[in-house]
């Protein structure tokens, strides 16, 4: 099961992306560049949530480094960086620093930024909250040993066998039942 039914698909941008006013596509650019302002706020968000999780026992949690990609792995360098025709004088497309910038730090460093992120809040969900819903499966990618539900035998008893038994929050659950 997906994480969300709207990821099932493919987006369309490129379909649509010449037929859209020059003005729009203008302001469009300017926003994508906005969010870099909410980034201290998301990066001391995500650190909170890491220390929070390292304070209530958490171990073996991925960092953001683990989700950044190497810079070896990029295709291009300042040296060999392609570069759009430009469709007017001044065009940004047309700096190699600008694509190096975007695509080698803004887009890598955020997409990594809001995985580690999201990676880490479903741990948080899974270890407070062991109880399915429809979109619970799309959490597997943060297996916790046990749930804090689980500590306390007491306090197991009351889970429904399938929040009991889920192998996502309860690693004695046998791995052949997994879904």
């Amino acid at each position: 099961m997906k994480a969300c039914e709207s990821c099932t698909g493919r987006v369309e941008i490129a379909k649509n992306h010449q037929k859209i006013p020059v003005l729009q596509r203008g302001i469009g650019m300017v926003l994508i560049y906005l969010p870099l302002f909410t980034f201290p706020f998301v990066f001391i968000s995500a650190y909170l949530t890491y220390y929070h999780l390292r304070m209530v026992g958490g171990q073996n949690i991925k960092t953001l480094s683990d989700f950044i990609p190497d810079r070896a792995s990029h295709r291009y360098n300042l040296k060999n960086q392609i570069t759009m025709t430009p469709s007017f004088k001044s065009s940004m497309a047309q700096s190699k620093l600008f694509w190096i910038l975007n695509c080698t730090w803004y887009c890598p460093v955020s997409v990594a930024l809001f995985e580690w992120h999201a990676y880490m809040v479903k741990i948080v969900e899974n270890w407070w909250c062991p109880f399915t819903h429809e979109k619970k499966e799309g959490y597997s990618d943060a297996k916790i040993d046990k749930s804090f539900w689980h500590l306390y035998p007491e306090d197991i008893a009351q889970l429904d066998p399938e929040d009991r038994n889920n192998p996502i929050w309860n690693e004695d659950v046998d791995q052949s039942t997994e879904k």
